[in-house]
């Protein structure tokens, strides 16, 4: 969503430019000894940039929950604004991760945090992404045509 949507507001500089904030906090933003103090920075722009995409994706999946059964809208409501200030980044995704060689232990996101998925709950989400992406090809297509005229 963030380069669609920076591509989108701002054109190819846009683009560019928040490929450009993007990749300096993927090589130097990330928090170790050596780079604590060099990497800060990338690592706060890259927030930055990321915040009004981050939001946007929330509300495209919570959109995207009307279409899919078993899906919730409203849990997916109660879970952006109970667990997004749970994690470092406001952009994060939730639940342990490795990182850098090393294992991460952050709260799950949801009710319940469980890790033993089932083959159903994959295809949901596979289903709502896909219903959250043409909700942003449709948004950015009206955009189009609405800026056309």
């Amino acid at each position: 969503v963030a380069p669609s949507l920076w591509l989108g507001l701002l054109g190819l500089a846009g683009g560019a430019g928040y490929k450009a904030i993007n990749t300096a906090d993927s090589m130097i933003g990330h928090r170790s000894a050596r780079y604590e103090a060099f990497g800060w920075a990338s690592a706060r722009l890259d927030d930055l940039v990321n915040l009004p995409a981050s939001r946007l994706t929330g509300l495209l999946f919570i959109l995207a929950a009307f279409f899919v059964k078993g899906a919730s809208p409203l849990h997916g409501i109660r879970a952006v604004f109970r667990d997004a200030r749970h994690h470092r980044s406001p952009n994060a995704l939730a639940g342990p991760r490795a990182y850098g060689g090393q294992m991460i232990e952050a709260r799950f996101m949801g009710e319940g945090g469980r890790r033993d998925l089932i083959a159903a709950d994959i295809r949901r989400a596979l289903k709502l992404a896909r219903i959250a992406d043409a909700l942003l090809i449709g948004l950015f297509g009206g955009l189009a045509l609405v800026i056309a005229l």
